[in-house]
């Protein structure tokens, strides 16, 4: 494997606290050195040199909460085709939700993915499984068994567990195995007939409103739960300002747990749904913007530990529908770094804050390689100009679906290259 070395570079690494011009060295698919005196250990024989002309070079990003339609709706997505999307995005390594068909929730599934991604993915591809068999909320799934096979966390994906002895059972039994529960929350009854959030938009809009009480009830819920229990607790998707009190709350009180927000309930709120623009119906709905500022100040002030993209794939026969008729969901891999980097523009979130929740944190929380440049970690970096300004254009979309929240939107920020354990798989 050929060596690398990225000169002239601002490397800007969580891990170390580290934000300074300097030198990249790669080798041998993992980091030889970073930092302004790594370039007086000379160059390997036969390396690379790439110029970075001051570019910033940052942790592969690490994406956490990504579904993907294989098996069973190969249409929407593949393995290999979101691997394409996570490398233009610069996402090094994901979590796969287990809402496929047939649902994760066995040994055989979650060797299929760690099998599949080895044969046709070009980056890292992290199975996680289901909680419950069939998501049916009863019977516990073989955790054991599911995390010696590969799996890295248990979650229903989109789904809510409603019976609180079943998800005190998968707390406990979750503990003894030292794995997380990541949970996405949203009560059955409240926001079941409801498509966006509740409140004056909605009813100008004539659509059904979820309150955000349907996801803050069964969250606090999961949070007693959780310090009855002593679990690891990890609320996938928070979008309210009552739920990131209540996760600064359960910490506070000594439980074990964490929290993320989709990167579309940082940058966008319920006005964006605008004409019933159903790229914009997403699950928990786009909040008002209070509630949007209030997720960008749990960010930055360490309530909410991850960004994710909540990449969900949806195809036409789901989305080209009236409003309250189509599928919830957005694409999300190719412009989650670009659309955070939106924060750092405009001064809500340190450029080293927004790395570590897009990279160091995730990787941390979920025990997986990468999220650093620290000397013998595996070399998965991305190269990034924080300033060049791009378009989000359907046509360029490497995702096989293309409902993205962005289309048409302008960023600044963009990809230059990305590199997976020391092999380049994408670059501008």
């Amino acid at each position: 494997m050929s060596a690398t070395v990225f000169n002239n570079a601002r490397i800007v690494d969580p891990s170390r606290g580290l934000d300074e011009n300097g030198t990249v060295i790669v080798a041998d698919g993992k980091i030889l050195a970073a930092g302004k005196g790594a370039a007086n250990q000379g160059a390997p024989d036969n390396a690379t040199i790439v110029d970075c002309g001051g570019h910033a070079v940052l942790p592969g990003l690490v994406d956490a909460r990504v579904f993907i339609g294989e098996p069973g709706a190969e249409h929407r997505e593949t393995i290999a085709s979101a691997s394409r999307a996570a490398a233009a995005g610069g996402v090094t390594s994901l979590v796969m939700m287990p809402d496929t068909a047939p649902i994760i929730d066995d040994v055989a599934l979650v060797e299929f993915v760690l099998r599949t991604a080895r044969e046709t993915a070009i980056v890292n591809i992290f199975p996680s499984a289901a909680i419950t068999k069939g998501f049916a909320g009863r019977e516990l799934c073989e955790f054991g068994l599911l995390k010696e096979a590969g799996a890295v966390m248990l979650t229903e994906g989109r789904a809510t567990i409603a019976n609180a002895l079943t998800m005190r059972r998968a707390l406990t039994y979750a503990r003894d195995l030292g794995i997380t529960i990541a949970h996405e929350t949203q009560d059955r009854d409240l926001g079941a007939s409801g498509v966006m959030n509740e409140g004056l938009f909605a009813s100008w809009l004539g659509l059904a409103g979820i309150p955000r009480e349907a996801e803050t009830i069964p969250l606090a819920r999961d949070l007693m739960l959780t310090g009855l229990t002593g679990g690891r607790y990890h609320a996938a998707k928070i979008s309210t300002a009552m739920s990131a009190a209540a996760i600064a709350r359960a910490r506070n009180e000594g439980a074990h747990v964490s929290a993320g927000v989709s990167i579309n309930h940082l940058a966008l709120n319920e006005n964006d749904i605008g004409d019933y623009r159903t790229f914009f119906r997403l699950s928990p709905p786009l909040r008002a913007e209070e509630d949007r500022l209030a997720m960008v100040e749990a960010l930055r002030n360490g309530v909410i530990d991850i960004i994710v993209s909540s990449h969900d794939p949806q195809d036409v026969d789901t989305k080209r529908l009236p409003f309250a008729e189509a599928e919830s969901g957005a694409i999300g891999l190719e412009t989650l770094l670009s659309a955070a980097l939106r924060l750092h523009h405009n001064g809500d979130v340190p450029l080293m804050r927004l790395v570590e929740c897009l990279s160091t944190t995730p990787a941390r929380l979920f025990g997986l390689p990468g999220g650093t440049l620290k000397p013998g970690a595996p070399a998965d970096l991305v190269l990034v100009d924080l300033d060049a300004p791009w378009l989000v254009r359907e046509a360029d979309i490497r995702s096989l679906s293309k409902n993205t929240c962005f289309e048409g939107a302008r960023m600044q920020g963009r990809v230059l290259q990305t590199m997976v354990a020391g092999r380049k798989v994408f670059s501008a």
